[in-house]
């Protein structure tokens, strides 16, 4: 029986290598957001004279997005290559996240829900200046997704510590 499964597990554990491309393609899509906030940014500079205070505002809230986006797209490259595929040579290096040294699954999927709930608020937040253009269902429904986040995070975090708690109560009863 040793015979088969030990190339079983051999083929399962390489798969994991099978989502570095996907990291890969998460890096690509952050040089579009790299290349999107520097268009905005010098639609911000090149227009400042004529731009309303809320419209430039509207605009730095966008630029913000952009750079929330990117560092959720950071947390998941290098999170959830570091969890998932193979851990990142990076001893000594004084640019190592301090994160990095303490991520897991549930510690990546709790900073993921914070993200997102960050990225949420900002659109809320341009939604709610730019009002007076937006349909009250758009806003109810933005509210709605939002507060969904939030619930969604909480439950995350909360599910995470009683994870933490019962592996650490299992750990010191079999001591």
């Amino acid at each position: 029986m040793n015979s088969i499964t030990k190339p079983l597990e051999a083929l399962i554990f390489w798969s994991r290598w099978l989502q570095a491309p996907l990291y890969v393609g998460l890096i690509a899509a952050q040089g579009v957001y790299v290349y999107h906030f520097m268009h905005e940014l010098a639609h911000l500079v090149t227009k400042a004279g004529s731009l309303t205070e809320n419209e430039v505002m509207l605009i730095v809230l966008g630029l913000i997005d952009v750079v929330m986006i990117a560092n959720l797209l950071i947390m998941v490259i290098i999170g959830g290559y570091e969890t998932f595929v193979s851990k990142l040579d990076l001893d000594g290096n004084p640019d190592q996240p301090e994160w990095l040294s303490h991520v897991n699954a549930g510690v990546l999927k709790v900073k993921l829900a914070v993200a997102l709930i960050s990225i949420s608020s900002i659109h809320l937040l341009r939604t709610f200046i730019n009002a007076s253009q937006v349909e009250d269902r758009v806003v109810i429904a933005q509210i709605a997704i939002h507060a969904s986040f939030l619930v969604s995070a909480l439950a995350i975090a909360w599910t995470d510590k009683i994870m933490m708690q019962t592996l650490t109560i299992s750990s010191h009863t079999k001591h």
